[in-house]
């Protein structure tokens, strides 16, 4: 009788099988990886965030000014000095550096203090003129770091000569939000034509448009010069 043998295809194939297994678990996340949006790509580590209004603080009992700073009037007659939250989440966390002593007169529109991130600066502009009654020395020791909320760092504390004429187009909280709303935009935009401007650049808008991380972080002195021009500054 002519004998016949029988193979176990597992046997033979078994190793094959396991391979191909193993190949197929590799790369769909490699494949993922490659097919996911660019704005929503982020460094190692770091967890990039989205700016939007929902994310911003704008508290009531502030007047706000269209430089990112904001007002405080004391019942001492003193007010405080800030910049506002939209600011700080476009830098990040910054050093600081004042330009005015205590005792100093200060005018509306006039620096009165330095950020600056990594060899970039941007000058924060007084929106009140008067005499520099105290300075936040401990901010000039710590900076602002990355979560800080900017309404309990304020900047300086200022004795206002024409605090009802100077704040009289400055905005409620409510305005402020409004406001706060357009500049947004308007920030985007700007933003993604300076990028698209830069192919060297790393993105900073997300897949459904919004701002991400630290996004001025990403872009070079020459452009928070020109932020600084197109943003920050405040006629007197």
């Amino acid at each position: 009788m002519e004998q016949f043998t029988y193979s176990d295809i597992f046997d033979t194939k078994g190793i094959e099988y396991i391979i191909v297994i193993i190949f197929f678990l590799l790369i769909i996340p490699f494949w993922r990886m490659l097919n996911r949006p660019p704005g929503l790509r982020k460094p190692s580590g770091e967890k990039l965030q989205a700016i939007t209004l929902q994310a911003l603080k704008v508290p009531q009992g502030l007047l706000f000014d269209r430089n990112h700073t904001w007002s405080h009037l004391e019942k001492t007659g003193v007010a405080s000095v800030g910049m506002d939250d939209l600011l700080l989440h476009l830098t990040g966390g910054v050093d600081l550096q004042f330009l005015k002593d205590k005792n100093e007169k200060v005018k509306r529109g006039e620096p009165i203090a330095r950020i600056t991130r990594e060899g970039k600066d941007l000058l924060i502009t007084s929106p009140l003129s008067g005499e520099i009654d105290s300075l936040h020395a401990s901010l000039q020791e710590t900076g602002f770091s990355d979560h800080q909320d900017p309404y309990d760092g304020w900047l300086c504390r200022i004795r206002p000569d024409r605090w009802k004429q100077e704040t009289s187009e400055a905005l409620l909280a409510h305005q402020a939000t409004a406001w706060t709303a357009r500049e947004l935009d308007r920030i985007k935009d700007y933003l993604a034509v300076t990028m698209g401007n830069d192919s060297g650049s790393a993105p900073v808008l997300q897949a459904g448009g919004e701002l991400s991380g630290h996004p001025l972080q990403e872009l070079g002195p020459d452009v928070w010069q020109d932020f600084q021009e197109k943003f920050l500054c405040l006629q007197a």
